[in-house]
């Protein structure tokens, strides 16, 4: 038996019985373990966990890279140094190459948006809703009309005050991330939403307590909406607008920044209004762009129809 099978057995053994690790996960670390055996012999290289070296392991992880994912990656990096901080301490290695791997980095996923359709049924819904009070279908539209028009994380839509709108100038001064403060433009559908919520915001009371002197948005005893009551109302107008029960605000927000950008907005503009610091973390919309525009190419340019020869 090669040394590696024996060190590999030694560590197996250990994981299930003095760390009682779950057999699901001594399976994976087997399977792992085993690829790279598979690795060293189809390369000539001894199979000795103590003559490895990082060379070695980093060529093992180039070649799985050409077929798993940043996250698989990650995973069998996590296997190699348990395997050698194992052998370190049973004095079966000398060195631990596995200390010198990297981690690679996990993509970022592509923000979900939805499309001009479904954003205007999502800000339309609550005047749809037959039973609802007027005062908070009127309230549920500025909200709405915030997070979509203005691109508004949730937490700034929380934390607006009263004196921090200006129905004259056509702004709201939101305060972002690190207290960074900026001025967000208010649309024509924006303001005249925000007038109409207005006209009835003193009437959210109990009869024994004022409404917030401060606050924006209120609940309907006069207290101040919490971001998860405007989590939860935005994925109720996301069921009735656009049959989508994972409706997030931030959603909202992706949708605002990629619908500007196909519309023409430049990349600088756009992360002034969102409030990026960094305008790598805007970019990440013009993927999306790109990508809608190949969907559509696909779907319609007569170069990309299949001639059938």
């Amino acid at each position: 038996m090669a040394a590696l099978d024996e060190q590999i057995d030694a560590f197996l053994r250990w994981g299930g019985s003095e760390r009682r690790l779950a057999a699901a996960t001594l399976d994976a670390y087997g399977r792992d373990l085993g690829q790279l055996r598979e690795f060293l012999e189809r390369r000539g290289l001894p199979l000795d966990a103590a003559q490895v070296n990082v060379l070695a392991l980093r060529g093992f992880l180039a070649e799985l890279h050409r077929d798993l994912a940043a996250s698989s990656i990650a995973r069998r990096i996590s296997t190699l140094r348990s395997f050698y901080r194992f052998l370190r301490k049973r004095r079966m290695v000398s060195t631990n190459p596995a200390a010198a791997l990297s981690s690679p980095k996990k993509s970022k996923g592509l923000p979900r948006f939805l499309t001009v359709e479904d954003a205007m049924r999502v800000v339309e819904a609550p005047a749809k809703e037959p039973d609802r009070d007027d005062r908070l279908k009127r309230r549920d539209t500025a909200i709405l009309e915030l997070l979509y028009g203005g691109g508004l994380r949730v937490s700034e839509l929380a934390g607006l005050t009263l004196d921090r709108v200006d129905l004259h100038r056509r702004e709201v001064r939101v305060i972002g991330k690190g207290d960074k403060e900026r001025l967000v433009p208010l649309g024509k559908e924006a303001l005249q939403a925000l007038q109409r919520y207005l006209q009835i915001r003193s009437s959210l009371r109990t009869a024994k307590r004022p409404p917030d002197p401060d606050a924006l948005f209120l609940g309907i005893r006069g207290t101040p909406l919490t971001a998860r009551q405007v989590q939860n109302l935005v994925r109720r107008h996301g069921i009735g607008g656009a049959g989508r029960s994972d409706l997030h605000p931030h959603a909202l927000r992706h949708t605002c920044a990629t619908h500007l950008l196909d519309a023409g907005a430049d990349l600088r503009s756009i992360q002034e209004l969102l409030g990026h610091a960094s305008l790598s973390t805007t970019q990440r919309y013009t993927q999306v762009s790109v990508d809608r525009l190949m969907a559509a190419y696909d779907a319609a340019h007569p170069l990309a129809k299949d001639s059938g020869d």
